[in-house]
């Protein structure tokens, strides 16, 4: 995570439109993981495994069971509860929150918010959120473009033509997200998201002109602020005595964050158009993602005549 995507407990409030019960004064506070804890087990008494540093999200069967329980218990968990001083607590469903527990909070500046939504609908909308806005970044260098909805990076050495067939892309319909340094957040397990940085969002480079806003001169349906990455292109000088992938039956892989992609190298030599390449190693790829595989089927074609 870099600095300015830090998560405070304030933006949590601002983001889902939550009414503030108690503890304003740590509105600030910063979530660090993107965890939920509901503390069903620990407001039973087990405290063993509880990491005050989740967001605590108490739903109908939390707040009936802390109803449920005797005084002399009841202020007993709610002074264990606070004591470990949980970064924030939400209760959802509108239900009502003890009195004990805001006076607590108080005293210790926990954030106490409330929502409407359901327990498990509400954990989903936070959970895709914190992931989302904590995930792991990591900087690269390349060229993102979307095509026909196919996040595509392009790799390869400094002038080998990755911002010019970016320009072609784009003028052939095409979305650019990053020119020249990508953040890419790993989301969840499963996937990566690229974006540019803030400060170079929409500007790309262009050897022999300088820099242009991509933005400005091709208009706003020319770019894209993110997009998942699906698929590498490597670009490479032409070598003539270099063996190329003829029939497309080998899936290459390139690892990115611990993340295997699907990745194609793409020779490069005068006279070729590689924004034409890359737009039908995108609608190859959606083919493969949605099941067909032209190489086996042409393959098999062959077999079969065999």
């Amino acid at each position: 995570m870099i600095e300015d995507d830090k998560v405070l407990v304030l933006d949590i409030f601002n983001k889902f439109d939550l009414d503030i019960i108690a503890g304003r004064c740590g509105i600030k506070r910063e979530i660090e993981v993107s965890d939920i804890k509901r503390p069903g087990i620990e407001l039973a008494g087990f405290w063993k495994h509880f990491y005050p540093e989740r967001i605590n999200l108490l739903g109908t069967t939390e707040m009936s069971f802390l109803r449920g329980l005797d005084e002399e218990e009841f202020y007993q968990r709610i002074d264990e509860y606070v004591d470990f001083n949980p970064v924030c607590i939400i209760i959802a469903r509108g239900e009502d929150v003890p009195g004990y527990l805001i006076e607590r909070a108080e005293e210790k500046n926990i954030p106490i918010l409330s929502t409407q939504t359901s327990t498990t609908r509400f954990s989903s909308m936070l959970l895709n959120y914190l992931e989302e806005k904590l995930a792991p970044v990591k900087v690269i260098h390349g060229v993102l473009v979307d095509i026909y909805g196919i996040g595509v990076l392009i790799r390869g050495e400094s002038g080998i033509g990755k911002s010019e067939t970016a320009i072609e892309l784009v003028k052939r319909g095409h979305r650019l997200v990053a020119d020249d340094i990508i953040e890419i957040k790993k989301i969840g397990e499963l996937h990566l998201s690229g974006t540019a940085p803030e400060n170079a969002r929409y500007f790309l480079e262009m050897r022999g002109i300088g820099i242009i806003n991509v933005k400005n001169l091709f208009g706003a349906g020319s770019v894209k602020h993110s997009s998942p990455i699906d698929l590498t292109v490597r670009l490479e000088r032409w070598r003539e005595n270099e063996e190329y992938e003829r029939l497309g039956l080998d899936d290459n892989k390139t690892e990115i964050m611990d993340l295997k992609i699907d990745e194609i190298v793409i020779p490069v030599k005068p006279g070729r158009n590689l924004a034409l390449v890359l737009e039908v190693a995108a609608m190859n790829y959606r083919m493969k993602t949605m099941g067909y595989n032209a190489a086996v089927d042409f393959t098999e074609n062959i077999m079969r005549k065999k």
